[in-house]
């Protein structure tokens, strides 16, 4: 059933809160989390949550006993992790707070790997899995792909924060745990196919993460709070699932390949959640399941089904169909190793209804 692996390390968040108006303990729940001589804290975060938030989480440290300082992180690029991780480790940092969204909590967790320092997570929307999960995406790897970075000691998410969060980039955050589906498939196939690794408990924690929204897509669809704090427990169960995996592969398939290909051919790029959604339709289709009903749940919650809806073009979500294959090479899933055609994959999407 599990096939053989290269031994590998499980590291796992130390502590996770989620709970409503708790941004400003976050200084007292690192304190009681890491050790006690850590003094120094810098921030990673980008312009517009910096205005919100910034001056509320550094009030809450200093009154913790912290230094804090703060970066903005202009892009999430691997040239400007390095440049917060240099900077770290010349200021003798401990811990590296990611705060915002995506980009912050990429480029913070990467710099942290780099410099040896803490990693702590603060998310301020839902938009997909790596608030929890030890991988960042960044532009300059080789390829459009995940990287082992580090795993957060501490994860602070504010219900209250994400339910104020732009509601487009939650629903992103659904689309991405709904990728859960075919993300397992994959892997499973991968296992016979490939005798790749395949581990039953790591996915079947990401299939819940999936299973969990699912349940509650009506809530999650009216920006309630009870939905929004399903959706973040589901992306820290499913970025967990990836920590005891040692590997991206329970919450990341060949939906999520299209996604990345989709980020390198359309002129207009969707979130990423949202193109991993879509995705999923597609590969329930190639994997013969229904794909129906992943496209009625995220229309239930208001999430893109279609390209239009999506703001690309119809060729380009052939294209990306395409070329999906070869973003990870050596990753198989179910559009093999030379992918789909370009008559396939416009079948494909056509069929769907896609495009």
């Amino acid at each position: 059933m599990y096939g053989s692996m290269q031994r590998h390390v499980i590291d796992l968040p130390k502590k996770v809160v989620v709970g409503d108006s708790i941004l400003d303990e976050v200084g007292p729940i690192i304190k009681e989390t890491l050790e006690a001589n850590y003094k120094y804290v810098l921030i990673v975060t980008g312009p517009k949550v910096k205005e919100l938030y910034y001056s509320r989480v550094k009030q809450s440290l200093e009154d913790a006993g912290y230094t804090v300082d703060y970066k903005i992180a202009s892009d999430a690029s691997v040239e400007t992790a390095m440049n917060v991780a240099e900077e770290s480790m010349k200021e003798k940092v401990n811990i590296i707070a990611g705060l915002g969204g995506g980009k912050s909590i990429d480029v913070a967790k990467y710099a942290a790997k780099e410099s040896g320092a803490h990693f702590v997570s603060i998310p301020t929307v839902a938009s997909h899995d790596g608030i929890t999960s030890p991988f960042s995406s960044l532009k300059g790897f080789e390829r459009p792909i995940s990287k082992l970075a580090k795993t957060p000691d501490v994860i602070v998410i504010d219900v209250d924060i994400i339910s104020q969060a732009p509601r487009r980039y939650n629903i992103a955050g659904f689309g991405d745990l709904i990728g859960k589906y075919t993300a397992v498939l994959d892997w499973k196939l991968a296992h016979k196919l490939r005798l790749e690794y395949y581990g039953e408990y790591a996915a079947s924690l990401a299939l819940m993460s999936a299973r969990h929204v699912s349940q509650y897509a009506d809530e999650i669809a009216a920006g309630t709070k009870e939905g929004y704090r399903v959706l973040v427990e589901a992306l820290v169960s499913s970025g967990v699932a990836m920590c005891i995996a040692g590997s991206t592969r329970p919450a990341s398939g060949s939906e999520h390949l299209f996604a990345h290909a989709l980020s390198i051919v359309a002129r207009n790029k969707p979130l990423h959640g949202e193109a991993v959604g879509v995705g999923t339709i597609m590969m329930s289709y190639l994997h013969g399941k229904n794909w129906k009903r992943i496209r009625n749940l995220l229309k239930k919650v208001g999430a893109p089904t279609t390209a239009r809806e999506l703001g690309v073009e119809p060729e380009e979500i052939v294209e990306a169909l395409t070329i999906a294959a070869k973003i990870r090479p050596e990753r198989y899933t179910i559009l093999g190793e030379k992918g789909l055609t370009k008559e396939a994959a416009e079948a494909l999407a056509r069929k769907t209804g896609v495009i």
